[in-house]
């Protein structure tokens, strides 16, 4: 198993993994393979994927606006979990975030993700309940579609 950035070559293996997770969100335009390529383009060094025989098995998608870093889409196919490989993908990410000199990293889980939210308070991470989430759409076209 290895970790290396992602790269738009890996696109269709990882909308493929995503597509298999129960309750998973995938946006029409953010998640599209455009959608991701625009993403990368802003963040060349920052996602990665942790792949298997050439299969991709987990993915980060992780930028930063050059001050905080954020992850998104954080995940490893069912029958890879529980081997670590989600922490050494995060803490890939979180380093080549250091290595753009980010400082501070988020994510947003959930609160029906718990499989995910115990990993990542395991891991060391630190439930905020300081704070509420906002957001707005601007883009009505941009829908999430749930995996069931």
């Amino acid at each position: 198993m290895t970790i290396r950035t992602m790269t738009i070559d890996d696109y269709d293996q990882v909308w493929h993994l995503w597509s298999e997770i129960k309750g998973f969100g995938i946006r029409t335009l953010d998640d599209s393979r455009e959608g991701v390529e625009k993403f990368l383009k802003r963040n060349p060094s920052t996602s990665v994927v942790a792949e298997d025989g050439g299969m991709v098995i987990g993915a980060i998608l992780c930028g930063h606006d050059g001050r905080r870093g954020c992850m998104y889409h954080v995940c490893v196919a069912e029958k890879y979990r529980k081997h670590g490989i989600g922490h050494q993908m995060a803490l890939a990410a979180m380093e080549a975030l250091k290595a753009e000199g980010i400082n501070k990293v988020s994510l947003i889980a959930f609160k029906s993700n718990t499989i995910g939210n115990k990993f990542w308070r395991k891991v060391g991470w630190t439930f905020r309940e300081d704070l509420n989430y906002y957001d707005f759409t601007l883009n009505e076209e941009n829908i999430t579609r749930f995996i069931e």
